[in-house]
């Protein structure tokens, strides 16, 4: 998941009124937004509070704050989000997962055990999807073990396009054809469907990953990736989000990060891991 960068004049939302929004949404979401997305925001919140039919925003935040089954701001979120993402991106650090990091994870692990991976702010699926190909393409110890493969993503939206695989050509530009042919059903000239049996392999899941009764359901992970996410967090949403990713590893489990941002500048609970193919961050073994 990513957020937009919109240019623009400020419209619609006081001063005081974009204050109290982003402090709510930070509050329930940890997405931070400065004035610099003002227009942005001002927009998305004018075409929800039409859609909904309410002439003030006070009221429309009452509504967000109050409804007991919080469709509006699922809703909302929806709209505050930018999913553009691709097959096999930032590739280096699938190579040091499937040549270094796995191979730690299981060591001393008895044949079929499981091991737990987590892609983090899924968006449309194209991550949890490459990390599924290259396991079975390269890593060659991928059948002696029971593989849980999670991903989640505050987007309800872009979960369901996930869970229906369909893909344009320009999701699966850096994908080598022979890989594409092997994984992907052809539908027309423009899109292609993953195979049944990796949609089927992996559990998605609607997760805030700011809200630590949701992120309390994962535990046990062995690697998780977030990549590309936090660096849209405030200081403190990105400290909150990786105590959170702390406790959901495994002890010596290891988390990605995109290749912007560097946990020593969020948390100084892991231990940066040097590898071949990328630096991992690592959960210390106590």
């Amino acid at each position: 998941m990513s957020l937009p960068s919109d240019k623009g004049d400020a419209a619609g939302l006081s001063a005081a009124d974009y204050d109290a929004f982003c402090r709510f949404l930070r509050e329930r979401t940890g997405l931070s937004f400065t004035e610099a997305k003002r227009y942005f925001v001002d927009r998305r919140v004018s075409e929800r509070m039409a859609a909904v039919g309410v002439d003030h925003f006070r009221q429309y935040l009452n509504l967000l704050r109050f409804q007991a089954s919080g469709e509006e701001l699922q809703l909302l979120v929806n709209r505050m989000t930018v999913n553009e993402t691709y097959f096999f991106r930032e590739m280096y650090q699938l190579d040091c997962l499937v040549n270094a990091a796995l191979d730690e994870v299981v060591r001393g692990r008895e044949p079929g055990s499981r091991v737990r991976i987590w892609s983090a702010g899924c968006a449309t699926g194209e991550e949890p999807y490459s990390i599924a190909i290259t396991l079975l393409e390269r890593w060659s110890r991928v059948d002696e073990f029971e593989i849980e493969l999670y991903a989640s993503d505050i987007d309800s939206h872009v979960l369901e396009r996930a869970q229906e695989g369909i893909y344009e050509e320009r999701s699966l530009q850096a994908m080598p054809r022979d890989l594409v042919a092997k994984y992907f059903t052809r539908l027309d000239d423009q899109r292609w469907q993953i195979m049944e049996e990796l949609r089927d392999s992996i559990d998605f899941s609607l997760v805030n990953i700011a809200d630590p009764r949701q992120m309390a359901n994962f535990r046990g992970m062995d690697v998780i990736f977030c990549r590309n996410l936090l660096i849209y967090f405030d200081d403190l949403g990105r400290r909150e989000a990786t105590s959170m990713f702390y406790d959901a590893l495994s002890p010596c489990g290891f988390i990605c990060l995109g290749h912007s941002e560097s946990m020593s500048r969020m948390s100084s609970l892991f231990v940066p891991r040097r590898f071949p193919d990328a630096i991992l961050y690592q959960k210390p073994q106590s």
